[in-house]
């Protein structure tokens, strides 16, 4: 479960990372996206491990990377890519926070 959430996470990251690309005043946002597919990458691998300690500590990195992600690509209302980040990406951190808590 942990590992498919932070999967679809990252997919949606980069698809909106390359949407956004050909947009003016979107490298803040393609940067984001693409430093959120990692994080999320990480932690669907550590799930995958099973080890506690290494989970909690891609799952802090992913939560921060969510949201951040979120946060830059909720300015971007008009782009359809970036609402589905968005949500994504929130659903991931909350996901991740459940890990950790």
């Amino acid at each position: 479960m942990c590992a498919d959430v932070c999967e679809q996470c990252a997919t949606e990251c980069e698809t909106c990372a390359t949407e956004c690309k050909t947009e003016s005043g979107h490298d803040h946002c393609v940067r984001e996206c693409k430093s959120c597919a990692d994080a999320c990458r990480e932690c669907a691998q550590a799930c995958r491990t099973g080890d506690e300690d290494a989970i909690k500590k891609a799952a802090q990195k992913c939560i921060d990377a969510c949201e951040a992600c979120a946060k830059e690509c909720e300015k971007h209302t008009d782009m359809a890519c970036c609402t589905k980040c968005a949500a994504a990406c929130r659903k991931c951190a909350e996901h991740c926070k459940s890990l950790i808590a």
